[in-house]
């Protein structure tokens, strides 16, 4: 079965209930493994209020959650590395990376953040 990384703004749209991203989600897990990295785990818990926790959890908790390892950081270095582009965030290179090497696609909503070649970009209806 594939996998499915699912990038910080789509794991936001479905703890926020938006209809979309459930759909998506639904279709995605008919044929693959949802997955998200260490750094989406990071992003929500940025912003996360208290009372946000339980749904949280309970979202994070039915994932399969990639930790960040020496060749994903190495490769999200080299991408950020051949960009010129300030616009491009090392934390969407982090994912990238996670994606490539643990060969699943990301679900964004924003493809314009994963503009690498080597990865599978789905975009996540929003």
């Amino acid at each position: 079965m594939s996998k499915v990384l699912l990038d910080t703004d789509v794991l936001i749209d479905l703890l926020r209930g938006r209809e979309a991203a459930k759909m998506f989600l639904q279709e995605a897990t008919r044929f693959s493994i949802p997955c998200c990295s260490v750094i989406s785990v990071a992003e929500i818990s940025v912003g996360m209020h208290p009372d946000e926790q339980e749904a949280t959890t309970g979202l994070l908790d039915g994932l399969v959650i990639f930790p960040i390892t020496r060749p994903i950081a190495e490769l999200a270095g080299r991408f950020k590395g051949r960009t010129k582009s300030r616009r491009l965030e090392l934390t969407a290179c982090l994912i990238a990376a996670t994606a490539f090497v643990e060969g699943a696609s990301v679900a964004t909503g924003n493809a314009k953040d994963y503009p690498m070649e080597e990865i599978t970009v789905v975009l996540a209806r929003r």
